[in-house]
């Protein structure tokens, strides 16, 4: 309604504009034209007004179009994000199709690995069932007569394998006490003692009357080591350290102990190793209260003193004597105190050499 009044307005200002230059350009005319004047005047009001009507339709169909275009553009700028949120949702399925394909992938390969698992599992199972049978005939045999003759009989056998090959080593590495200035005895009787549990009844030999493959060694060099030290000795106790170094390890691997510091062998260029590295040997007193952590990266010392710090290969000779210690822990014997490294390894190798070891 509101686009016909202003049609009709614009209509009315176009004829009052017209007639206004009607005015301005006034004609006269004869009485005796003025009828064919006024039918051609009439005419053209009729003319006027038909193409006034016609376009005043026309303006109408204009302004249908217009709007009919308008709720098109509408139409097409929905559909448009309807296409977008389409497209959108196209690219979120395609993502959730990969995803869905690598977990199908993922789960078909824990799958495998969860069946191969199973088939372990059933093979250890089958493998354990085994050996409890086993365990459960084997503790049935033990606790017979015949069979606990027969462990005690592998056991003897054991130990006496063990001595034979331990005094191998005792024959390689020959630990001798020092008598005289050129003779030389086997060193018998001054530990039995200890083996009764009375080790104040026989004062343990001086470190420097014990020899090993002939070879001395003495410890003072480890705690007063000066210019005017004799190099020989420094190296005649490098040497007799590596003895003891292999002929330690040789036990222990004979008598499956694993060494709580173990050893590096180099002949008398030799080392050991602490798991307790962040100790520092220069604090220690070398007591036997020493706190060892086995958790730590390990630490070499040297059982050597050429080119080495005093105090790090009194500390390598104290954890070698440890090593000793443990051994004759380990086969029920007391040790003769830190400093005495020879008369441990001596008391090491007449214990198990003696008859009382087969029979324990």
């Amino acid at each position: 309604m509101e686009n016909r009044e202003q049609a009709r307005d614009k209509t009315l200002i176009t004829d009052a504009k017209k007639i206004n230059a009607a005015h301005e350009n006034v004609q006269l005319i004869e009485w005796e034209d003025f009828d064919n004047e006024l039918a051609r005047l009439w005419s053209l009001t009729s003319a006027l007004k038909e193409a006034n009507e016609k376009k005043q339709s026309l303006q109408e169909k204009l302004q249908s179009l217009i709007q009919v275009k308008n709720e098109s553009l509408n139409k097409l700028n929905e559909l448009e994000e309807m296409r977008e949120r389409l497209e959108a949702r196209k690219v979120v399925m395609a993502n959730m199709s990969t995803r869905c394909k690598v977990a199908t992938e993922d789960a078909k390969k824990q799958e495998e690995m969860l069946s191969t698992e199973v088939r372990s599992l059933l093979v250890a199972g089958t493998s354990l069932s085994v050996a409890r049978k086993r365990l459960q005939e084997a503790n049935r045999l033990l606790t017979e007569e015949r069979g606990c003759v027969k462990l005690k009989n592998v056991q003897r056998k054991l130990r006496a394998r063990q001595q034979y090959m331990i005094s191998q080593v005792s024959l390689l590495y020959p630990v001798k006490i020092l008598v005289g200035p050129a003779q030389e005895q086997e060193l018998e009787s001054y530990s039995s003692s200890c083996r009764l549990g009375n080790p104040s009844a026989s004062k343990p030999v001086n470190q420097g009357s014990l020899t090993i493959l002939g070879l001395n060694l003495t410890l003072l060099p480890f705690t007063k080591m000066s210019f005017f030290t004799d190099k020989k000795e420094v190296q005649r106790s490098a040497t007799a350290l590596g003895y003891v170094a292999h002929a330690v390890s040789l036990i222990a691997s004979y008598l499956q102990v694993p060494l709580r510091y173990p050893l590096r062998l180099g002949g008398s260029r030799s080392y050991i190793n602490d798991h307790a590295s962040s100790i520092d040997p220069a604090s220690s007193d070398l007591s036997l209260d020493t706190t060892l952590s086995a958790n730590v990266k390990p630490a070499e010392f040297p059982l050597f003193l050429e080119g080495q710090d005093t105090t790090r290969a009194a500390y390598a000779v104290f954890l070698l004597n440890k090593d000793i210690e443990q051994l004759l822990n380990f086969i029920g014997v007391k040790s003769l105190g830190p400093r005495h490294v020879l008369a441990n390894l001596k008391e090491l190798l007449r214990s198990v050499q003696s008859s009382e070891y087969i029979d324990t």
